[in-house]
């Protein structure tokens, strides 16, 4: 796993570490080191164990999923992994659970804390850095991510949802419905007029496109919804996903436009969405009819990112990155209203 911690501000990051170390108490861990990996909203760790070995610990954020969101995150997860896809290993607490709920009063609330086994291996890239590589391993690497994508989504369509299972849905509603699931994206401060009556725009004829897209069982189901570079470790030729935190219900070609979003104004981006396509056709039939479609679902993951930093103002991290994104989101806006 990366090396390179993200961390969203000094003050938060010493909170999380104080929970995470609160925390460990109800593992059988024997701790030798707690190192960020990346601390934002989700607070991540690399534990380092007094045997040498490693591991990590999450801290969620508060109020994102429901203790029965989460719980069925980890269902999900240990189907994934009886039908031969390799996905992080959770290392269950002294009581047996997936997860603990700690408190602390200093940070005015309870969070859900869980801790995986350590997965070897290098991020494809991250948001902030782009992907690295020359043209034949991206185009391996995207290969390997559009396979991995594809048996995910033949995993799915052919499991039956065990009572009392609840993930969210990246649907018509939680993409342009009147509240996102990520926030009202067209209400974005740091948005220029022209910007805004662009996404207005797109927004209204995206409903209408989704709606006739439709959600079959070839189109639609549960998805990672977060295939982007920092969530893909690369060890030799094998890709491993990480972080289900996103998952939920979706279009599946909503997952395939996460992956080659943060890449589309990038000289890689032929052979990438090329190689994506070839890698998820070798395991799950994709139409080219189907593939008309993609500007659409990328257009909507634009608007997603604009709806997340929307919510978040006032973070280092939306400060950051909202520029970029703005940026991006109106250019793959821009394409889609071309392909039409």
């Amino acid at each position: 796993m990366t090396e390179n911690p993200s961390v969203e501000s000094a003050a938060f990051l010493d909170e999380m570490q104080a929970l995470a170390l609160t925390a460990l108490r109800h593992w059988d861990l024997k701790v030798a080191n707690l190192a960020p990996i990346k601390v934002r909203e989700n607070a991540v760790f690399r534990i380092d164990l007094a045997d040498g070995g490693r591991a990590v610990l999450r801290v969620h954020r508060s109020g994102y999923h429901s203790d029965a969101e989460l719980n069925s995150e980890f269902i999900w997860m240990r189907a994934l992994e009886t039908a031969g896809i390799p996905v992080p290993r959770v290392i269950r607490s002294r009581r047996g659970l997936d997860f603990e709920v700690v408190a602390m009063p200093a940070i005015g609330g309870a969070r859900q804390i869980d801790v995986f086994e350590w997965i070897d291996g290098r991020q494809l890239g991250s948001v902030e850095s782009g992907v690295s590589g020359e043209g034949a391993a991206i185009a391996e690497q995207y290969h390997m991510i559009g396979a991995v994508a594809a048996r995910m989504h033949n995993h799915a369509a052919g499991w039956q949802c065990p009572t009392g299972f609840r993930r969210h849905a990246w649907d018509a509603a939680g993409l342009v419905g009147e509240q996102p699931f990520w926030g009202r994206f067209w209400e974005l401060a740091a948005l220029t007029p022209g910007q805004t009556k662009l996404l207005v725009r797109a927004r209204a004829k995206m409903a209408g496109e989704l709606a006739a897209y439709g959600t079959k069982p070839d189109r639609y189901g549960l998805i990672h919804a977060d295939l982007v570079p920092e969530n893909l470790l690369v060890d030799g030729n094998r890709v491993q996903v990480i972080d289900f935190d996103d998952a939920g219900f979706g279009w599946h070609l909503f997952e395939l436009a996460t992956s080659l979003y943060f890449i589309t104004g990038d000289s890689i981006y032929p052979t990438a969405r090329e190689s994506l396509i070839r890698g998820y056709r070798t395991e799950r039939e994709m139409p080219d009819e189907a593939l008309e479609w993609l500007p659409l679902f990328l257009a909507a993951r634009g608007t997603t990112y604009l709806g997340w930093v929307h919510t978040r103002q006032d973070s280092d991290t939306a400060r950051e990155l909202t520029p970029l994104l703005a940026e991006r989101a109106c250019a793959v806006v821009e394409e889609y209203f071309a392909a039409s």
